[in-house]
């Protein structure tokens, strides 16, 4: 077993091997596997812990996966960087614009209305896949697919908004990633990009007045001390990838690479058998705590998809290219 030498300057322990060599199928190896967000007890960790322990039965041991959880190996930037860079080897995250542009397309606003459309859409083989597998390969990353939560909403204190008016005024954070920024700002909010360590002091400082992009879990489970209301403005589609550095799952042989894709697409597979169910389960739980749940009517949703679609699809159509929103606008949904 070759071990990692020279680690960055953040500790990623001894639990890492560098890029892997050419092995046989009777090698060992030692991955690690993380994301920015979710403790050990979330869908998410519990989610990367079936990944690491399905990858382990499956190879006898011989490929052993390290989890670490959010917080314990860097923010969500620095997160991706390492993932790139091949000295952490996989991750369920929300991918990074900054090495990509194009990776956006998983965050276009409005793209589909409804959970039939979503599940078409980023399914294993929806359309939003076909776009996504190329731009990763560019930059050096295996892509498995999505791991769906649901639909985003506003959630917020104090007061809360269902339309482009109500909205001036108020400050929510945005997940610092193109463009989900744009359609916060679009939907007449003040955005303001923070990393997903940070929120939970910049609500109660009263930097902002509260989250955005989030399914109502990770509003309720870990702001609900500051949060009063849930606005499922449905805004953008909750989905995580799971990825791989490309370096080291190229260096593997097909036996290995066919231990660990098969025990992603079970994941994922179960992911959105539950996906639903789960967010129900959360709406809920946040509505029996007190948090007020509110659902904007037709009218209201169909402005703001109205505005949105026509302020930030142009911006996304300059940063992703006309050959990719050609097909997004041939495959979005259709408001009724």
């Amino acid at each position: 077993m070759v071990k990692l030498s020279n680690i960055c300057a953040f500790s990623l322990a001894a639990a890492m091997l560098v890029p892997l060599p050419a092995y046989a199928s009777d090698k060992e190896y030692k991955l690690v596997l993380t994301s920015e967000a979710g403790d050990r007890d979330s869908v998410l960790g519990k989610a990367m812990q079936n990944w690491a322990s399905m990858i382990e039965e499956n190879s006898d041991g011989r490929i052993k996966v390290n989890v670490f959880y959010q917080g314990e190996l860097g923010g969500q930037q620095e997160l991706f960087d390492q993932l790139v860079k091949g000295n952490v080897h996989m991750m369920i995250t929300w991918p990074q614009t900054s090495y990509d542009q194009r990776i956006g397309v998983n965050y276009i606003p409005y793209l589909v209305l409804g959970w039939e459309d979503a599940t078409e859409a980023f399914g294993q083989d929806g359309w939003v896949r076909e776009v996504l597998d190329p731009i990763y390969q560019d930059i050096g990353l295996k892509y498995f697919g999505p791991f769906p939560e649901g639909f985003g909403g506003i959630a917020t204190k104090g007061r809360y908004a269902t339309s482009f008016e109500e909205a001036q005024g108020l400050k929510v954070r945005s997940q610092p990633i193109f463009p989900l920024p744009q359609t916060v700002q679009a939907m007449g909010f003040q955005a303001v990009p923070i990393d997903w360590a940070e929120v939970y002091t910049s609500i109660q400082t009263g930097v902002v007045d509260g989250d955005s992009s989030n399914v109502i879990y990770w509003d309720y489970e870990y702001f609900r001390d500051q949060l009063d209301y849930f606005v499922q403005s449905s805004h953008n589609f909750s989905s995580y990838s799971l990825l791989m550095n490309s370096a080291t799952w190229e260096e593997m042989d097909e036996e290995d690479r066919g231990i660990i894709e098969s025990a992603a697409v079970a994941v994922m597979d179960q992911q959105f058998k539950d996906a639903k169910a789960e967010d129900d389960k959360w709406i809920a739980a946040a509505q029996e705590a007190g948090m007020e749940y509110i659902v904007p009517t037709p009218e209201q949703k169909a402005a703001w998809v109205e505005r949105v679609r026509a302020e930030v699809w142009p911006q996304a159509e300059e940063a992703l290219g006309k050959e990719i929103m050609d097909v997004v606008r041939a495959n979005a949904s259709v408001p009724e």
